[in-house]
Order: structure tokens, then sequence, then C-alpha cells
């Protein structure tokens, strides 16, 4: 793929999660959380029953799930883009220390770097989950405390090679501190990776929200999310399929999405993959 050339497909199946998410609450076609017990189970507006008064149909409760779909988008962007932050905030500054200072506190920062990763991240959300609670907060630990080793390890071994370089030499030889040259002289050429890591871990962040809700310790009733239509969903799934597959639909199309984006980001900013 050429690099000059936009992403269109990404920008498209993540048009949405963007929209839904920031504009939602001026589209619902009805209230999310309104129970209307006359139209429960009400297939698509397409299918055989279907009424276009609900285009994707209802669910047990007769709640509309296109405005609850609507609805789940905004959590689900809340949380990826926060959660993203949040790993990326603590694994780069851990990655520049270990990678920069070497010796002992690069021994240290890469043992507990090892620990996290041979923790499986659903097991590790669940231990987060049972000592603190669902919620909002469960979720945005959980994440950041699943990706924040990647950024660490990918962002070392860049200043490993970067504090060699020989700007970073004559910064020294100039007087910098150690911070200045940090902050001035190796981060900013740590910038386009960073940011090529954390596109990537959209869409990895939405599968762990997704997750953690569905498994009862994320975002709870009578907040809606995807994960949580799917998991009330799935006991219909052999009867009402709508429910739980037009919110799995949303989560697969935006993590493909984020991944398509990244890649393109990826190929745009490493100037080894650039065509000639």
């Amino acid at each position: 793929m050429s690099v000059s050339r936009l992403p269109w497909p990404a920008f498209v199946l993540l048009l949405p999660l963007v929209v839904w998410g920031l504009f939602g609450a001026w589209l619902y076609p009805h209230d999310p959380s309104a129970i209307n017990l006359l139209a429960p189970h009400k297939p698509p507006a397409w299918l055989p029953g279907g009424d276009w008064h609900f285009v994707l149909g209802t669910d047990q409760f007769g709640r509309d799930m296109l405005s609850q779909i609507i609805a789940g988008a905004r959590p689900a962007l809340i949380v990826s883009l926060c959660g993203v932050a949040l790993a990326a905030g603590i694994g780069i500054p851990a990655g520049l220390i270990a990678g920069f200072y070497g010796g002992w506190t690069d021994n240290v920062v890469m043992r507990v770097v090892d620990v996290k990763m041979s923790i499986p991240p659903i097991l590790l959300t669940l231990l987060i989950g049972g000592a603190i609670g669902g919620g909002l907060a469960t979720i945005l630990i959980s994440i950041a405390l699943v990706f924040w080793a990647d950024y660490a390890r990918v962002v070392r071994s860049e200043a490993l090679v970067l504090r060699n370089a020989d700007y970073v030499a004559l910064a020294r030889v100039a007087g910098c501190s150690d911070l200045r040259i940090l902050a001035r002289h190796i981060l900013p050429n740590l910038f386009a990776t960073c940011i090529v890591l954390m596109t990537l871990q959209l869409g990895r962040a939405l599968i762990v929200e997704a997750s953690i809700t569905f498994l009862g310790l994320g975002i709870q009733a009578p907040n809606t999310a995807w994960g949580l239509l799917i998991a009330e969903g799935r006991s219909f799934v052999t009867t009402d399929w709508w429910i739980p597959t037009f919110p799995g639909l949303c989560i697969t199309v935006t993590v493909l999405g984020a991944n398509m984006f990244g890649d393109w980001l990826r190929e745009r900013l490493d100037p080894r993959l650039w065509q000639v």
C-alpha cells in the first residue's frame, strides 16, 4: 500500500465509533434504557415480524437495539483512548529509564516486565476486578496494567540504541542534564514508534473492555456497553440472534478498522517500509 494514500476503509470502519461516541446522545432513535413490554424480541426491520420503528430489533425487555449500540460506543471510545494513554504514560517512562541508564535499573524494570508478561491478560483483569470491584475504573486500570509492558519493551530497545548516538554525546558535552537529554533528544525520536503502538493497541483495548464487561467486572447495568449487550443476549443466541450479534459485529468492525489504521500509520512513519 502506498504511504501517500489515505486508509479510507479504516476511516469508514472507525467512523461509527467516533460519531456515536461523540454525538450519540443526539442520535438515539429511542431512549436506550426505556423498557417497552409491548415490543420484546422484535427482529430487525427487514425480517418477517420486524418493525421499521426498531431498525435493528429489540431485546428481551423491548429496548431498541440500535439505541443501545449507539450508547455503547461512548464507553468503548473513552476506555480505548484513555486506557491506551494510561498504559503509554506508564510504559514509555519505564522504557526510557531502563534503556537510557541500563545496569541495575534496566534489570529491575525488565524483570517487572517479565513478571507481567507471564500473567495472562484475562487472569490479570479478573484479579484486578476481584480486588477493586467492577466499573469503569477497573477497565482503565486493567488496560493500563495489561499494555504498559509492551511500551516498556519497545521503548527500552530503542533507547539502548539512541543513548549512544552522536547528538546525545554532544548534548552531554554541552552540559545537558539527563532529563533534558531524555525529553529533548531521545523521546522525540521515539514519537513515531509510540504513536504506531498506541494506534495498534486501540483495538486490543476494546477487546479487553468487552471481555471484562462480558465477565461482569466492567461496565454495569443500567449503563450500556457492547460487551454487556453480548452478555445479556447470549441466552437468546439461538432464538433472537440479533441481540448478541450486532454488538459483536460492532466490536469486530471497530477492531478491524483500528488495526488497518495502525498498519497504515506504521508504513507511513517508518521510512524503511516506504515504496520507491
